[in-house]
Protein backbone atom coordinates (compact mmCIF):
# COMPACT_ATOMS: atom_id res chain seq x y z
CA UNK A 1 0.00 0.00 0.00
CA UNK A 2 1.47 3.47 -1.31
CA UNK A 3 2.42 6.14 1.41
CA UNK A 4 0.92 9.63 0.96
CA UNK A 5 3.27 12.09 -0.07
CA UNK A 6 4.31 14.48 2.44
CA UNK A 7 2.96 17.84 2.47
CA UNK A 8 4.40 20.25 0.30
CA UNK A 9 5.05 23.82 1.89
CA UNK A 10 4.33 27.05 0.28
CA UNK A 11 7.12 28.45 -1.80
CA UNK A 12 7.74 31.67 -2.32
CA UNK A 13 6.68 33.09 -5.28
CA UNK A 14 7.65 36.66 -7.13
CA UNK A 15 3.88 37.42 -7.25
CA UNK A 16 3.13 36.28 -3.30
CA UNK A 17 5.80 36.37 -0.73
CA UNK A 18 5.27 33.05 1.39
CA UNK A 19 2.87 32.93 4.21
CA UNK A 20 0.79 35.85 2.70
CA UNK A 21 -2.75 35.88 2.27
CA UNK A 22 -4.79 34.96 -0.88
CA UNK A 23 -7.59 37.38 0.31
CA UNK A 24 -7.41 41.11 -0.52
CA UNK A 25 -7.29 43.73 1.73
CA UNK A 26 -11.39 45.95 1.49
CA UNK A 27 -10.67 49.08 -0.34
CA UNK A 28 -10.10 52.36 2.32
CA UNK A 29 -12.15 55.70 2.22
CA UNK A 30 -8.60 57.30 0.69
CA UNK A 31 -9.50 54.46 -2.40
CA UNK A 32 -13.18 55.89 -2.72
CA UNK A 33 -12.17 58.92 -2.28
CA UNK A 34 -9.36 58.72 -5.20
CA UNK A 35 -11.36 56.93 -7.45
CA UNK A 36 -14.71 59.50 -7.27
CA UNK A 37 -11.85 62.15 -8.14
CA UNK A 38 -10.71 60.68 -11.12
CA UNK A 39 -14.92 60.23 -12.31
CA UNK A 40 -15.44 63.74 -11.21
CA UNK A 41 -12.32 64.91 -13.48
CA UNK A 42 -12.84 62.74 -15.92
CA UNK A 43 -16.96 63.61 -16.10
CA UNK A 44 -15.17 67.60 -16.20
CA UNK A 45 -13.26 66.66 -19.15
CA UNK A 46 -15.73 65.50 -21.23
CA UNK A 47 -18.24 68.36 -20.70
CA UNK A 48 -15.47 70.76 -21.24
CA UNK A 49 -14.75 69.21 -24.41
CA UNK A 50 -18.54 68.89 -25.70
CA UNK A 51 -19.15 72.68 -24.67
CA UNK A 52 -16.44 73.12 -26.61
CA UNK A 53 -18.00 71.71 -29.65
CA UNK A 54 -21.15 72.75 -29.01
CA UNK A 55 -19.93 76.64 -28.55
CA UNK A 56 -17.61 76.22 -31.63
CA UNK A 57 -20.95 74.95 -33.79
CA UNK A 58 -22.83 78.01 -32.46
CA UNK A 59 -20.05 80.20 -33.79
CA UNK A 60 -20.44 78.63 -37.00
CA UNK A 61 -24.30 78.98 -37.35
CA UNK A 62 -24.17 82.60 -35.98
CA UNK A 63 -21.69 83.53 -38.52
CA UNK A 64 -23.60 81.91 -41.13
CA UNK A 65 -26.91 82.97 -40.19
CA UNK A 66 -26.49 86.05 -38.07
CA UNK A 67 -28.43 84.82 -35.53
CA UNK A 68 -28.92 82.83 -31.97
CA UNK A 69 -30.08 79.77 -33.62
CA UNK A 70 -31.28 77.94 -30.29
CA UNK A 71 -33.17 81.40 -28.81
CA UNK A 72 -34.58 81.58 -32.21
CA UNK A 73 -36.23 78.15 -31.91
CA UNK A 74 -37.19 78.84 -28.49
CA UNK A 75 -39.15 82.03 -29.03
CA UNK A 76 -40.38 80.39 -32.22
CA UNK A 77 -41.86 77.26 -30.45
CA UNK A 78 -43.17 79.71 -27.61
CA UNK A 79 -45.40 81.93 -29.96
CA UNK A 80 -46.41 78.72 -31.81
CA UNK A 81 -47.32 76.98 -28.65
CA UNK A 82 -49.71 80.14 -27.73
CA UNK A 83 -51.00 80.65 -31.08
CA UNK A 84 -52.25 77.31 -31.91
CA UNK A 85 -53.65 76.86 -28.21
CA UNK A 86 -55.74 80.40 -28.65
CA UNK A 87 -56.87 79.33 -32.16
CA UNK A 88 -57.84 75.63 -31.56
CA UNK A 89 -59.34 75.63 -27.49
CA UNK A 90 -60.95 79.15 -27.93
CA UNK A 91 -60.34 81.07 -30.61
CA UNK A 92 -61.73 84.13 -29.01
CA UNK A 93 -58.39 83.57 -27.58
CA UNK A 94 -56.87 84.75 -30.53
CA UNK A 95 -58.03 88.35 -29.98
CA UNK A 96 -55.69 88.91 -26.75
CA UNK A 97 -53.38 87.15 -29.18
CA UNK A 98 -53.35 89.23 -31.76
CA UNK A 99 -52.99 92.34 -29.41
CA UNK A 100 -50.31 91.68 -27.92
CA UNK A 101 -48.49 91.22 -31.36
CA UNK A 102 -50.19 94.03 -33.30
CA UNK A 103 -49.01 96.15 -29.84
CA UNK A 104 -45.47 95.14 -29.44
CA UNK A 105 -45.01 95.45 -33.42
CA UNK A 106 -46.84 98.75 -33.83
CA UNK A 107 -44.77 100.30 -30.65
CA UNK A 108 -41.17 98.94 -31.92
CA UNK A 109 -42.04 100.01 -35.17
CA UNK A 110 -42.63 103.71 -34.19
CA UNK A 111 -39.47 103.71 -32.12
CA UNK A 112 -37.49 103.21 -35.15
CA UNK A 113 -38.89 105.27 -36.99
CA UNK A 114 -38.70 108.26 -34.17
CA UNK A 115 -35.44 107.15 -34.24
CA UNK A 116 -35.13 107.77 -37.99
CA UNK A 117 -35.77 111.63 -37.36
CA UNK A 118 -39.76 110.92 -37.48
CA UNK A 119 -41.79 112.65 -34.74
CA UNK A 120 -44.62 109.85 -34.11
CA UNK A 121 -46.48 109.35 -31.03
CA UNK A 122 -45.51 105.49 -30.15
CA UNK A 123 -48.31 104.82 -27.08
CA UNK A 124 -51.17 106.80 -28.98
CA UNK A 125 -49.89 104.15 -32.04
CA UNK A 126 -50.24 101.63 -30.31
CA UNK A 127 -52.98 102.23 -28.15
CA UNK A 128 -55.09 102.42 -31.21
CA UNK A 129 -53.39 99.93 -33.24
CA UNK A 130 -54.70 97.51 -30.33
CA UNK A 131 -57.97 99.11 -29.98
CA UNK A 132 -58.56 98.07 -33.74
CA UNK A 133 -58.18 94.11 -33.14
CA UNK A 134 -61.74 93.27 -31.08
CA UNK A 135 -63.42 95.55 -34.21
CA UNK A 136 -62.29 93.35 -36.38
CA UNK A 137 -62.71 90.06 -35.38
CA UNK A 138 -65.95 90.38 -34.19
CA UNK A 139 -67.10 93.50 -37.26
CA UNK A 140 -64.94 91.44 -40.02
CA UNK A 141 -63.97 93.26 -43.08
CA UNK A 142 -66.23 96.23 -42.84
CA UNK A 143 -64.91 97.23 -38.95
CA UNK A 144 -61.69 96.58 -40.07
CA UNK A 145 -61.54 98.93 -43.09
CA UNK A 146 -63.58 101.87 -40.55
CA UNK A 147 -61.26 101.07 -37.14
CA UNK A 148 -58.24 101.71 -39.41
CA UNK A 149 -59.37 104.65 -41.25
CA UNK A 150 -60.59 106.06 -37.73
CA UNK A 151 -56.69 104.95 -36.19
CA UNK A 152 -55.26 106.90 -38.76
CA UNK A 153 -57.23 109.84 -38.17
CA UNK A 154 -56.47 109.83 -34.91
CA UNK A 155 -52.79 109.56 -34.81
CA UNK A 156 -53.13 112.06 -37.45
CA UNK A 157 -55.03 114.67 -35.10
CA UNK A 158 -53.37 113.64 -32.33
CA UNK A 159 -49.47 115.25 -34.34
CA UNK A 160 -51.25 118.17 -35.25
CA UNK A 161 -52.69 119.36 -32.17
CA UNK A 162 -49.42 118.23 -30.34
CA UNK A 163 -48.21 120.71 -32.53
CA UNK A 164 -50.96 123.64 -31.69
CA UNK A 165 -50.13 122.82 -28.39
CA UNK A 166 -46.04 122.58 -27.72
CA UNK A 167 -44.13 124.99 -29.46
CA UNK A 168 -41.00 123.41 -29.38
CA UNK A 169 -42.40 120.30 -31.36
CA UNK A 170 -43.17 122.56 -34.10
CA UNK A 171 -41.07 122.07 -37.44
CA UNK A 172 -41.51 123.05 -41.23
CA UNK A 173 -44.32 121.75 -43.45
CA UNK A 174 -42.74 119.07 -45.31
CA UNK A 175 -41.57 117.71 -41.77
CA UNK A 176 -44.87 117.61 -40.42
CA UNK A 177 -46.19 115.78 -43.78
CA UNK A 178 -43.55 113.24 -43.02
CA UNK A 179 -44.69 112.51 -39.87
CA UNK A 180 -47.81 112.21 -40.62
CA UNK A 181 -47.62 109.86 -43.33
CA UNK A 182 -45.16 107.69 -40.90
CA UNK A 183 -48.23 107.51 -38.37
CA UNK A 184 -50.35 106.48 -41.34
CA UNK A 185 -47.96 104.08 -42.28
CA UNK A 186 -47.59 101.86 -39.42
CA UNK A 187 -51.58 101.65 -39.02
CA UNK A 188 -52.04 100.64 -42.78
CA UNK A 189 -49.23 98.01 -42.83
CA UNK A 190 -48.80 96.69 -39.53
CA UNK A 191 -52.69 97.13 -37.69
CA UNK A 192 -54.26 96.88 -41.29
CA UNK A 193 -52.51 94.08 -42.91
CA UNK A 194 -52.63 92.06 -39.50
CA UNK A 195 -56.21 92.49 -38.96
CA UNK A 196 -57.32 90.17 -41.72
CA UNK A 197 -56.03 87.57 -39.68
CA UNK A 198 -58.47 88.74 -36.97
CA UNK A 199 -61.73 88.90 -39.35
CA UNK A 200 -60.64 85.54 -41.00
CA UNK A 201 -60.25 83.98 -37.29
CA UNK A 202 -63.65 85.75 -36.51
CA UNK A 203 -65.53 84.05 -40.09
CA UNK A 204 -67.24 81.33 -39.03
CA UNK A 205 -64.32 78.16 -39.31
CA UNK A 206 -62.21 80.73 -40.04
CA UNK A 207 -60.21 80.01 -37.46
CA UNK A 208 -58.96 76.44 -39.37
CA UNK A 209 -57.66 78.68 -42.49
CA UNK A 210 -56.15 80.69 -39.77
CA UNK A 211 -53.73 78.09 -38.51
CA UNK A 212 -53.03 76.73 -42.09
CA UNK A 213 -52.26 79.78 -43.46
CA UNK A 214 -49.54 80.62 -40.82
CA UNK A 215 -47.96 77.18 -41.11
CA UNK A 216 -47.71 77.73 -44.46
CA UNK A 217 -45.83 81.10 -43.89
CA UNK A 218 -43.35 78.88 -41.66
CA UNK A 219 -43.19 76.45 -43.34
CA UNK A 220 -42.11 79.05 -46.32
CA UNK A 221 -39.33 80.82 -44.28
CA UNK A 222 -38.21 77.12 -43.05
CA UNK A 223 -37.55 75.95 -46.43
CA UNK A 224 -35.92 79.11 -47.81
CA UNK A 225 -33.69 79.03 -44.70
CA UNK A 226 -32.77 75.42 -45.15
CA UNK A 227 -32.10 75.20 -48.85
CA UNK A 228 -30.67 78.55 -49.08
CA UNK A 229 -28.35 77.02 -45.93
CA UNK A 230 -27.62 74.38 -48.07
CA UNK A 231 -27.17 75.16 -51.92
CA UNK A 232 -27.77 78.89 -52.05
CA UNK A 233 -25.25 80.55 -54.85
CA UNK A 234 -26.73 83.25 -56.40
CA UNK A 235 -28.24 86.31 -54.86
CA UNK A 236 -31.89 87.03 -55.30
CA UNK A 237 -32.28 90.91 -54.65
CA UNK A 238 -28.31 91.44 -53.13
CA UNK A 239 -28.91 95.32 -52.91
CA UNK A 240 -31.83 95.02 -50.42
CA UNK A 241 -31.38 91.49 -48.70
CA UNK A 242 -28.18 90.20 -49.04
CA UNK A 243 -28.68 86.66 -47.31
CA UNK A 244 -31.36 85.45 -49.36
CA UNK A 245 -30.69 83.00 -52.89
CA UNK A 246 -32.81 82.02 -55.72
CA UNK A 247 -32.24 78.39 -54.39
CA UNK A 248 -33.75 79.52 -51.13
CA UNK A 249 -36.68 81.05 -53.26
CA UNK A 250 -37.00 77.65 -54.91
CA UNK A 251 -37.09 75.59 -51.85
CA UNK A 252 -39.39 77.93 -50.04
CA UNK A 253 -42.12 77.64 -53.01
CA UNK A 254 -41.75 73.60 -53.33
CA UNK A 255 -41.47 73.42 -49.03
CA UNK A 256 -45.19 75.89 -49.37
CA UNK A 257 -46.59 73.50 -52.06
CA UNK A 258 -46.14 70.75 -49.82
CA UNK A 259 -47.54 72.16 -46.64
CA UNK A 260 -50.62 73.69 -48.74
CA UNK A 261 -51.53 70.61 -50.36
CA UNK A 262 -51.37 68.46 -47.14
CA UNK A 263 -53.14 71.06 -44.83
CA UNK A 264 -55.59 71.66 -47.77
CA UNK A 265 -57.00 68.15 -48.43
CA UNK A 266 -56.49 66.71 -44.76
CA UNK A 267 -57.38 70.19 -42.47
CA UNK A 268 -59.26 72.53 -44.57
CA UNK A 269 -61.06 69.57 -46.51
CA UNK A 270 -60.71 71.56 -49.81
CA UNK A 271 -59.09 69.77 -53.26
CA UNK A 272 -55.47 69.44 -53.88
CA UNK A 273 -55.30 72.50 -56.06
CA UNK A 274 -56.49 74.63 -53.51
CA UNK A 275 -53.09 73.81 -51.25
CA UNK A 276 -51.18 74.33 -54.55
CA UNK A 277 -52.12 77.89 -55.01
CA UNK A 278 -52.30 78.82 -51.07
CA UNK A 279 -48.91 77.13 -51.59
CA UNK A 280 -47.30 79.44 -53.94
CA UNK A 281 -49.35 82.65 -53.43
CA UNK A 282 -48.15 82.91 -49.86
CA UNK A 283 -45.03 82.23 -50.42
CA UNK A 284 -44.99 85.21 -53.40
CA UNK A 285 -46.72 87.22 -50.77
CA UNK A 286 -44.44 86.42 -47.88
CA UNK A 287 -40.83 86.73 -50.03
CA UNK A 288 -42.42 90.14 -50.99
CA UNK A 289 -43.07 90.84 -47.62
CA UNK A 290 -39.85 90.05 -46.15
CA UNK A 291 -38.27 92.04 -49.03
CA UNK A 292 -40.37 95.22 -47.99
CA UNK A 293 -39.56 95.01 -44.50
CA UNK A 294 -35.80 94.54 -45.59
CA UNK A 295 -36.13 97.59 -47.38
CA UNK A 296 -37.72 99.45 -44.57
CA UNK A 297 -35.15 98.83 -42.39
CA UNK A 298 -32.53 99.51 -44.99
CA UNK A 299 -34.11 103.19 -45.05
CA UNK A 300 -34.22 103.58 -41.02
CA UNK A 301 -30.36 102.13 -41.32
CA UNK A 302 -31.10 99.49 -38.13
CA UNK A 303 -30.07 95.65 -38.78
CA UNK A 304 -32.98 94.86 -36.32
CA UNK A 305 -36.49 96.98 -36.24
CA UNK A 306 -35.67 96.13 -32.38
CA UNK A 307 -33.99 93.46 -29.80
CA UNK A 308 -37.76 92.21 -27.94
CA UNK A 309 -37.45 88.72 -29.01
CA UNK A 310 -33.98 86.91 -28.77
CA UNK A 311 -32.57 85.35 -32.17
CA UNK A 312 -35.08 87.22 -34.31
CA UNK A 313 -34.40 90.75 -33.75
CA UNK A 314 -38.46 92.24 -33.17
CA UNK A 315 -41.50 91.07 -33.43
CA UNK A 316 -41.92 92.75 -37.28
CA UNK A 317 -39.07 91.01 -38.27
CA UNK A 318 -40.86 87.52 -37.50
CA UNK A 319 -44.00 89.30 -38.86
CA UNK A 320 -42.72 90.56 -42.34
CA UNK A 321 -43.66 87.63 -44.34
CA UNK A 322 -47.17 87.08 -42.00
CA UNK A 323 -48.64 90.48 -42.35
CA UNK A 324 -48.92 91.01 -46.36
CA UNK A 325 -50.25 87.23 -46.41
CA UNK A 326 -53.49 87.75 -43.94
CA UNK A 327 -54.84 89.38 -46.73
CA UNK A 328 -54.67 86.56 -49.37
CA UNK A 329 -55.21 84.25 -47.05
CA UNK A 330 -58.20 86.04 -46.51
CA UNK A 331 -59.41 86.11 -50.30
CA UNK A 332 -58.45 82.66 -50.38
CA UNK A 333 -60.64 81.23 -47.60
CA UNK A 334 -63.76 83.68 -49.09
CA UNK A 335 -63.20 82.01 -52.69
CA UNK A 336 -62.98 78.46 -51.37
CA UNK A 337 -65.59 78.42 -49.00
CA UNK A 338 -68.17 80.20 -51.48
Amino acid sequence: MATPDPPVPDQPTPERPAGSSARKHPPTRADFEARAQEARADIEARVEATRAQFDATQQKIRARTGRNLLAAIAIGVALGAVFVVSLIILKWLFIFFGAALVGFTVFELASALRQAGRDVPRVASTVVGVAVVPIAFFFHAQGLWLATLAAVLLISLWRLVELALRPSHRTGATAVLLDLGAGAFIQIYVTFMAGFYLVLTGSDGGEWWTLASIVIVVATDTGAYASGLRFGRHKLAPNISPGKTWEGFAGSILVAIVAGVLLAVLMLHQPWWVGVVMGVLLALVGTAGDLTESLIKRDIGVKDISSFLPGHGGFLDRLDSILPSAAVAYAIFLIGTH
